[in-house]
């Protein structure tokens, strides 16, 4: 993952959230790994401001971890 950027996203807790995370983040455009457990994303080849607008676009609540 190039620059990843670690997220906190307390009101992902169930696969679905997961998927839906994951759907977001690579159409646009960027790498993706997700800590279920941990509630944590790591995003890659996204500015910022972009994967947390993305992650919110998706219905959850990101913030720096």
């Amino acid at each position: 993952m190039e620059n990843p950027m670690k997220l906190s996203v307390p009101d992902m807790n169930c696969s679905h959230c997961k998927a839906a995370i994951e759907k977001a983040v690579t159409a646009a455009g960027g790498t993706v790994s997700v800590d279920l457990d941990r509630h944590e994303v790591t995003v890659g080849g996204l500015a910022p401001a972009q994967a947390e607008d993305v992650i919110r676009q998706a219905g959850f609540t990101p913030s720096p971890a």
